[in-house]
């Protein structure tokens, strides 16, 4: 007599096992298209991974509720998670995405209170102060051009790319992504959106370009020079060898002017790329600015210009770039010796528990107005700016 077959003691309901399926299965497609669309380059194969998810899930899931099977048991060595951990894993790698990517429910199309955040990885919550789950779209994003986009991909079904600047303290650049999503049940339509942060490719262009329009304005007169220092060499010049070793010496110093513009504009972009950008790093003041004075220490002794640090041995940490901090002390240091008579002291303060306290020129007095004609001779920089 056959026995009956019964149901496994320890398996999960036949309906739990479809859920988790169809959970695992849902969430598998949102990381897939997710990655597929933040990545510069077209991923046609995480997209058909994507389908090939949903394939395969209708087919295991018609199977099982056409015959009612329990497919069998795995063997002990098999290395497969159980349902419940694969569902945590999806999670994470879904929380773990660095670009901020939201599920949007849509409801009725006339309904703008219908448009609602069903899911919101980590790096989503972070920018719009949000909860995983619940929040009114427009409450979190603003952004008209956007939220046209996710109309777009919510009832017309259409893929968008938007560009737009907002959110946060400062202004940032963004590239906003709109997919429309296969709805599991009839609640209603869904889409994909995802933020990707496009700030620093912006500066980086921006960069480019200011620094090609300077350096073409800028090594315009060296450039002349050193032309004109060339054709009289190759004609009349050519046999003088007194005009010759005159020309080669000013051609010499147009060279060196070219490679310190070209220095000073790289210098200028870089503070400009990095100027909303906060330092990172730890710099002791004191401890730049005796390096500072064992490098112009040559200079000073040219000068027979005494310089001397007031707070050698406190501890006076910045935040900062160690290079960049260095830089303007020496700026300072370097000047105050150029303008102080011979036999003049230059003093270099260090004092403590203040931002920045820092005086350096004659007599430790600082520049006085009037003084030194800055203003009489004036290079032109990027911009305009002297």
């Amino acid at each position: 007599m056959p026995l009956d077959a019964a149901p496994s003691p320890v398996a999960p309901p036949a309906a739990s096992r479809l859920w988790t399926t169809g959970a695992s299965a849902g969430v598998s497609v949102v990381i897939l298209i997710a990655l597929a669309i933040t990545h510069h380059e077209p991923a046609p194969w995480l997209l058909g991974g994507a389908a090939l998810v949903i394939a395969a899930t209708w087919a295991v899931n018609r199977r099982r509720s056409a015959t009612g099977a329990v497919p069998p048991t795995p063997d002990s060595g098999a290395t497969s998670l159980p349902p419940v951990a694969d569902q945590r894993l999806l999670d994470s790698a879904f929380e773990a995405l660095a670009d901020p990517v939201l599920v949007i429910s849509g409801g009725e199309a006339d309904d703008i209170a219908g448009r609602r955040v069903i899911l919101a990885n980590a790096a989503a919550r972070d920018l719009f102060r949000i909860q995983r789950e619940g929040a009114l779209l427009v409450s979190a994003l603003r952004e008209p051009t956007v939220l046209e986009a996710v109309d777009e991909a919510l009832f017309g079904g259409m893929a968008r790319t938007t560009d737009y600047s907002g959110v946060g303290a400062q202004t940032r650049h963004w590239r906003a992504i709109t997919r429309p999503l296969a709805s599991p049940d009839s609640d209603g339509p869904l889409a994909l959106l995802v933020l990707r942060d496009e700030t620093d490719v912006r500066r980086m262009e921006l960069m480019r370009v200011d620094f090609l329009a300077n350096a073409s304005h800028e090594l315009k007169t060296p450039l002349a020079s050193l032309a004109g220092f060339i054709e009289t060499l190759k004609g009349h010049a050519r046999d003088d060898a007194k005009a010759r070793d005159k020309f080669l010496d000013i051609m010499a110093v147009q060279a060196d002017r070219m490679s310190r513009l070209v220095a000073d504009l790289l210098s200028l972009s870089r503070i400009e790329l990095n100027e909303h950008v906060p330092p990172s790093g730890k710099v002791d003041l004191a401890r730049a600015a005796v390096d500072v004075l064992d490098a112009v220490s040559i200079l000073s002794a040219e000068r027979a210009v005494t310089v001397r640090l007031e707070g050698r041995d406190l501890s006076a940490p910045v935040n900062g770039d160690r290079d960049e901090i260095i830089q303007v002390i020496q700026n300072l240091v370097d000047n105050a010796i150029k303008y102080s008579p011979s036999g003049d002291t230059v003093e270099v303060v260090i004092k403590p528990d203040v931002p920045l306290d820092e005086a350096a020129g004659p007599g430790g007095g600082g520049f006085i107005e009037g003084d030194i004609g800055l203003d009489d001779d004036l290079d032109r920089v990027a911009g305009g700016r002297v």
